[in-house]
């Protein structure tokens, strides 16, 4: 059995005013963590991340994989939607992944990565990770109302991995968005090609948070903190259901979520 990881952050996005800060953290954490188990790990951070370069890199590493392989497709960042061109959602909007050069190459759908996910070889075990916003109740970034975790004018500043399709539309397009969201489940990637985990609902945000001063995502610091008290025999559902003992918090009002059959939820985590 071998073990392919891809690992992408991105903090930079030139040219929306929307630059987070611990997607890179993340994708270095994960990263650490996912070489321990074994898996043969490649790593793209910010101006590396362009539409072009994610699209290869997530072929090649599914592409690798055979039989018995386990393949890890991790993803810090922006999220967004965008008008949906084929019918198939009730909403009229496509998730979407917002790459570094979002805003001059457009964004990597659901629709893409359902096709590059459903294009495994058979048997091959397949896990994405997600820390973004998958889509929001408007093309506005939500306010933060809970309290800071850290007081002073030093203060890291949280934000939310959702680029409102505003930013890199056009006004056509985004005359096709209409004025609302529906509050729904979202498909997996892979529609179930693939096990999901996300770190948010359809109707929420992910957080870009700091945690003793460094920054990440909040949904990864604590994804990351659980498995580390979990037994090496622990399943996706048990580490979910963890981290949902921390999640939503005051703090951070976002819900993870684990899409996927049973039985993908059953497989022993990273094995």
């Amino acid at each position: 059995m071998a073990k392919y990881a891809l690992c992408i952050g991105i903090n930079d996005y030139p040219g929306t005013g929307s630059d987070l800060a611990g997607c890179v953290n993340d994708a270095n954490d994960w990263a650490a963590l996912l070489k321990k188990k074994g898996c043969a790990t490649t790593t793209m951070f910010d101006r590396q991340a362009t539409g072009k370069n994610m699209r290869a890199a997530i072929n090649s590493v599914i592409a690798q994989a055979s039989a018995g392989d386990l393949v890890v497709i991790q993803y810090s960042g922006h999220g967004s939607y965008v008008p949906d061109e084929n019918g198939d959602e009730p909403d009229g909007k496509d998730e979407c992944l917002c790459p570094y050069d979002i805003n001059s190459n457009g964004p990597i759908t659901d629709d893409e990565l359902f096709d590059m996910c459903n294009a495994k070889k058979p048997g091959v075990k397949l896990l994405v990770i997600s820390d973004s916003c998958h889509s929001g109740s408007n093309a506005r970034f939500a306010p933060i109302t809970t309290p800071p975790t850290i007081k002073g004018r030093k203060a890291p500043q949280r934000k939310v991995r959702f680029l409102p399709p505003a930013v890199f539309l056009s006004k056509r397009e985004l005359a096709k968005l209409g004025t609302s969201r529906a509050i729904r489940r979202s498909n997996p990637p892979g529609r179930h090609a693939g096990l999901l985990m996300a770190g948010c609902q359809d109707s929420e945000y992910s957080y870009d948070a700091s945690f003793q001063g460094r920054a990440n995502g909040a949904f990864s610091f604590v994804a990351l903190r659980e498995l580390a008290k979990l037994p090496a025999t622990a399943s996706y559902q048990r580490w979910y259901n963890a981290i949902r003992k921390a999640l939503p918090s005051q703090q951070y009002p976002q819900t993870p979520n684990l899409y996927g059959s049973r039985s993908m939820k059953a497989w022993k985590v990273f094995a």
